[in-house]
């Protein structure tokens, strides 16, 4: 074998676990390499809201929070399918993700937040927990990453506020306030808008980019910059094309590099972290519940299984392959990616209707638990899938929906005119006329507005329970009583939004163990082949909490470079 690079440890990837794993393998001594097969590093982590789920972590401790390792042991038992996880593993979740965070916070510039009020998802279950478990990361200035903030993946346009050119990023605490449209969302904005506006010098050198990096933006450029404080090698436009193995042992990986093919040793091992396979029908056909369709995915153009596929090769054994980050998706007209409705249905004055004109399913509920309401249903014979939320001309003037922001900031008049279809968003003076054109029962639709008004004045959802939980009303309107998530649907014209059920990425793929080794179906470890974040199974595959990707991605990363490198950090 003729080898035209040689390092202790490749890593595929370059999204949070991708890049946690290389900082600790290069700490532990390992002279390691990145590779990313786009023009941009980032991955998913890049476009997300950048939260981390780890309970009982140094950030919530600092404010005396009350948790403990068993209250989480009760919480992830609670709300995980029998089967579909492994003790193990989730025990070591539970230990090092509190220390991977430590070392991180300790030793680069990788700084987190707690968020004392994003309540895991189901709060009410046993060690359920109202706020405090998840983490955002602090702000910091994209100008520190230099000429490498071009190659910075950028936020999706729904975690950031987007008009025309105008592209200004917002950390989870204040998207909660702006997009939720509440008491003092106007000041917010106005401090926000003006410094970005007025911060002259970006504009001159960046155009419309905004300084100030949040969400995802700030994880990733935190770790890009604790990888340039090492001299880390990081490359873009090379691709993963196979992996070398020698005696069942990996030793390397083939690559395009600018089209060219190189083979790249590992001494020590190759980690895979390029996430899922949301972009390849093919897989999504083969796997995922039906329907699905590569163009509902918000994901990662890129994540086409490229792990997957060279592991399998292998021996590699997979679990939960049917499984999502799911969330329902609006397509707008002309832009490539889905759009995640994950906070839209929270908002008190609109409800989701199947083809029947009924409601399915808790709107306020968190959106992955929505969706797999959408596709047990739906194989049952409910027509919910695409399904359409409805609103009136109160809730279109006051609150964003998707990429439409509020009727006070972008009237109707200005609204793009290819928006303006049955597959998107409709409108029209009465529900009959909107049920006309968007293809939707009127006797059902109307029956329902009659049922959702009434149980907005009395504040019970007596159908679907909608703003009994903490979680329903993270998103909720307080000013609106008795319930937060419920309001009259009365005033025309009347909307809809067609929503169809998507994803963030896929949550199924390749077995580990506490180590973070790829495993055969009989659970012997393939030497040399490591692998965490979407390209492995899911670890906490009912999403507990508002970062449960991240969180053991970067966890398992982090193990993957222990193991690797034998060093205890």
């Amino acid at each position: 074998m003729n080898w035209d690079y040689e390092y202790d440890v490749v890593v595929v990837g370059s999204g949070n676990g991708a890049l946690t794993s290389a900082l600790c393998a290069h700490d532990g001594g390992a002279k390691t390499l990145v590779i990313e097969k786009s023009d941009q590093f980032g991955g998913t982590s890049a476009t997300s809201g950048g939260g981390v789920w780890i309970p009982n972590n140094r950030y919530a401790k600092a404010e005396n929070v009350d948790d403990s390792d068993q209250d989480a042991r009760d919480y992830i038992n609670s709300v995980s399918p029998k089967g579909k996880i492994n003790e193990d593993l989730i025990e070591t979740y539970i230990i090092e993700g509190p220390r991977m965070i430590d070392y991180l916070h300790e030793n680069s510039i990788v700084k987190y937040r707690n968020l004392p009020y994003y309540p895991d998802y189901f709060p009410d279950n046993p060690g359920g927990k109202g706020g405090n478990r998840s983490m955002e990361p602090e702000p910091i200035s994209g100008t520190k990453l230099g000429n490498d903030l071009a190659k910075l993946r950028e936020q999706h346009p729904q975690t950031a506020f987007t008009m025309g050119p105008i592209n200004m990023n917002f950390t989870q605490v204040e998207g909660q306030l702006l997009l939720g449209a509440l008491p003092g969302w106007k000041s917010l904005f106005a401090k926000l808008i003006t410094k970005y506006i007025f911060d002259i010098p970006m504009r001159f050198k960046w155009g419309w980019k905004d300084r100030r990096l949040t969400m995802g933006n700030a994880g990733v450029a935190r770790l890009i910059l604790s990888l340039k404080d090492r001299d880390v090698d990081l490359w873009i436009d090379t691709g993963m094309t196979d992996l070398i193995e020698n005696k069942g042992k990996v030793i390397g990986i083939k690559a395009n590099k600018y089209g060219s093919e190189i083979n790249i040793k590992a001494n020590k091992g190759v980690i895979l972290a390029s996430g899922g396979f949301e972009k390849d029908q093919n897989l999504r056909e083969q796997y995922l519940p039906q329907p699905t369709n590569s163009d509902w995915s918000a994901g990662n153009i890129y994540n086409t299984g490229d792990a997957l596929k060279v592991a399998l090769k292998l021996g590699a054994d997979t679990h939960q392959m049917d499984t999502g980050w799911w969330s329902t998706v609006m397509k707008v007209p002309n832009q490539e990616k889905g759009w995640l409705s994950m906070v839209d249905k929270s908002m008190p004055g609109n409800y989701t209707v199947n083809k029947n004109g009924e409601r399915f399913s808790n709107e306020s509920q968190n959106y992955v638990s929505f969706v797999d309401d959408m596709f047990k249903q739906y194989a049952e014979g409910n027509p919910c899938a695409p399904c359409y939320m409805i609103f009136d001309s109160n809730f279109r003037k006051n609150r964003p929906c998707g990429p439409l922001l509020q009727g006070t900031m972008q009237p109707d008049s200005s609204v793009p005119k290819e928006w303006w279809t049955p597959s998107f968003l409709s409108k029209a003076d009465t529900l009959e006329k909107l049920a006309e054109i968007v293809g939707i029962d009127p006797r059902g639709l109307l029956k329902t507005q009659a049922k959702v008004n009434k149980f907005s004045k009395t504040g019970k959802d007596l159908d679907l329970k909608r703003g009994d939980s903490v979680y329903d009303r993270y998103y909720g309107d307080p000013s609106v009583t008795p319930n937060p998530c419920l309001a009259s649907l009365d005033k025309g014209p009347f909307y809809c939004m067609v929503l169809y059920p998507g994803e963030m990425g896929t949550a199924g793929g390749l077995v580990i163990d506490v180590n973070a080794r790829v495993l055969k179906a009989d659970g012997v470890a393939i030497p040399g082949l490591y692998a965490c974040g979407n390209c492995t199974t899911a670890l906490l595959p009912k999403y507990p909490g508002p970062g449960s990707t991240l969180g053991p991605a970067m966890t398992f990363g982090y193990l993957a470079a222990k193991h690797i490198t034998g060093t205890n950090f």
